[in-house]
Parts: C-alpha cells; structure tokens; sequence
C-alpha cells in the first residue's frame, strides 16, 4: 500500500478548542451561541490543517474580536461516541484574566453569538451541555495546580491517577 493510500485510510477524529478566561473577580467568561440553548466558552472546531492552539486563538479573535494570551494546556479531554456524536478531542486552554478595558472591547458576531456573560465558578455549570460542564467542573477544581490533565469522558482515568 502507498502512504498515500495508507494514510487517508486512517480514522478521523473531530477536534475541538477552546480557552477559559476570567474578570478581575474569578468570574469564567461564557458565550451564548445563537443556534442552541445552551452556553459554551469561546472556541471552536479544529479545521484541516489547523493545530488546536491555532484554533483556539482563531476562534477567540472571532468571537469576542480581541487577540488574547492564551496561557497553558490545561487539558485534553477524549469523548467516546455518543448517539450522533462522533468521537472526538477537545484541547481546554487557560487564557488570562482580562482587564475592564478588554472586556469592554469585546465584539460577538451575531450571526453566531448573543450575548456573553461571566458566571461564578459554581453558577457557570448549570448553563452548559452536558460534556461541556463535566469538562467545566474539572478543569475550575484543577486550574490552580498549574498541571496539564488527560480525560476520558470528561474524567481522569483511573489508571493515570495517583
């Protein structure tokens, strides 16, 4: 077999990023997208030819019209298939904190965002779907031990931890 063959043979996996930022208060920023009902933080879908931490910045300019530091890998997380979802990876990245003057540049796309909010540390899960929130719970319990983290699901696996 060539390696061309061999190579676009291979499985496919969607990707995704997206990057925490906070207010001078450790309020999480979340965006709310126009065509579902629940909330996400800003990021998006890996496209061809991207690295996830392309993406994640791409996404964040586009979405909130800022170019923003994005700190560390916080975490990868790995989503096993679930009914019409494929599997697929999702790199959460720490962003810094924004100051008043950034958060007052922020400019949503409204054909795609409507509103963006900063939510407490305890409120911000109960807006987001279901994978999204489990990965939220984590990655705020784990953000201040500076590590980086493998999940599975949305959980470490236990043969990884101490």
């Amino acid at each position: 077999m060539e390696p061309k063959e061999y190579y676009s043979s291979l499985p496919k996996k969607r990707m995704g990023a997206g990057a925490l930022f906070f207010d001078s208060a450790g309020k999480v920023l979340l965006v709310k997208p126009t065509y579902k009902d629940t909330w996400e933080i800003p990021g998006g879908v890996v496209e061809s030819d991207e690295s996830p931490l392309e993406c994640c910045k791409r996404e964040v300019q586009e979405e909130l019209g800022l170019e923003l530091d994005l700190l560390r890998l916080l975490a990868v997380d790995y989503s096993s298939k679930n009914g019409d979802l494929t599997e697929s990876l999702h790199f959460l990245f720490v962003g810094a904190t924004l100051t008043d003057a950034q958060i007052q540049q922020i400019e949503l796309p409204s054909d795609e965002l409507s509103e963006f909010r900063f939510f407490s540390p305890e409120d911000a899960p109960s807006v987001l779907g279901p994978r999204l929130k489990e990965r939220l719970e984590f990655a705020l319990s784990q953000i201040a031990t500076g590590g980086t983290y493998y999940l599975e699901n949305q959980e470490e696996p236990a043969s990884i931890t101490n």
